[in-house]
């Protein structure tokens, strides 16, 4: 039971980051989403509204949010979007 508890504080410190970041996204017309954390600290995260079709997503998603999620919360290994 003590991993589950490790699990949802990670969980958790990864959706406070994402909501720091959030408003930033929200300035351009876009959004992010949080879907899941794997056991191996790979956050899957959905992008939302004008991020789903821009093409500097991927530049968003790897030099912004998975930068910044990395630098809050050092077990995230990866962070990579889902459809």
């Amino acid at each position: 039971m003590e991993n589950m508890n490790g699990d949802d504080e990670m969980k958790e410190n990864i959706q406070k980051a994402i909501n720091q970041i959030r408003p930033n996204l929200q300035a351009d017309g876009g959004d992010v989403e949080l879907v899941d954390v794997t056991d191996d600290g790979i956050v899957k995260v959905k992008l939302l509204g004008a991020c789903r079709g821009c093409p500097m997503s991927q530049m968003t998603l790897k030099m912004g949010i998975e930068k910044y999620l990395k630098k809050e919360v050092p077990e995230v290994k990866e962070v990579v979007a889902v459809p």
